[in-house]
C-alpha cells in the first residue's frame, strides 16, 4: 500500500503493540479525547493515549511523561478491559508510528460511526469451528462486528480488523491470528 493511502490509525494485536512499545525508552500519555468528549467511559480509565515522542500535537488534555511502570499499568488495563490497540502514524512519514490509542466501543469515535477511517491490521482471525463451543464470549469483545451469534457462531472475516481480542477471551482456544493475505 502506498504511504499516502495509509489512514492515521491502524489496528494491531496486543503483542504487536508491546513490540512497538519495547522499541522506546520514554513515554508520554494524555487523556483520551473521545473519553473527554463523552464525559466518561464506562469501560476504562481516561489516560490511555500513549505517545512515543513529546514534540507532536496530542489529542486530549493532561499530556505528561510517564514511567515504564505506568505504561505497564495501562497495558494491564488494556488486557483486563479488552481494549483495541490502535497505533497512530507519524504525520510526515506514515511508515512510522508515533503512539498508540487504546480504544473501546463505549466512547471511541471510530466505533461509534463518526466516519473515522482505520486500517486493518496485518493479521486476521481463524476459527476452528470444530473446537468452538459457540459460547459467544468472543462476540462480546468484537467491536468490529466480525463475530455474531445465531445459535452458532457466525464469522464475517471481511469485518475482522485483526485486534486479536477474540483470541484473548476464547475459553476453547479455537481462535488464532494468521497473516492477512
Amino acid at each position: 500500500m502506498q504511504e499516502d493511502k495509509f489512514a492515521f490509525h491502524y489496528v494491531c494485536t496486543p503483542d504487536e503493540g508491546r513490540v512497538l512499545i519495547d522499541k522506546h525508552k520514554r513515554f508520554w500519555v494524555s487523556n483520551c479525547e473521545c473519553r473527554e468528549k463523552k464525559g466518561k467511559c464506562n469501560r476504562s480509565r481516561i489516560d490511555v493515549c500513549l505517545y512515543f515522542r513529546d514534540d507532536i500535537d496530542y489529542f486530549g488534555t493532561h499530556f505528561h511523561e510517564v514511567s515504564r511502570a505506568e505504561v505497564e499499568s495501562i497495558l494491564k488495563e488494556v488486557e483486563e478491559k479488552h481494549l483495541v490497540v490502535r497505533p497512530f502514524r507519524y504525520e510526515n512519514d506514515k511508515r512510522k508510528t508515533d503512539g498508540i490509542c487504546f480504544c473501546c466501543d463505549d466512547c471511541c469515535e471510530y466505533f461509534l460511526g463518526t466516519g473515522q477511517v482505520c486500517d486493518k491490521g496485518k493479521y486476521i482471525e481463524e476459527t476452528d469451528k470444530n473446537k468452538c463451543a459457540h459460547c459467544g464470549t468472543c462476540v462480546d469483545v468484537c467491536y468490529f462486528k466480525a463475530r455474531t451469534m445465531n445459535e452458532e457462531l457466525i464469522v464475517a472475516r471481511e469485518n475482522c480488523y485483526g485486534c486479536g481480542l477474540c483470541v484473548d477471551v476464547c475459553p476453547e482456544a479455537c481462535v488464532h491470528m494468521v497473516q492477512r493475505l
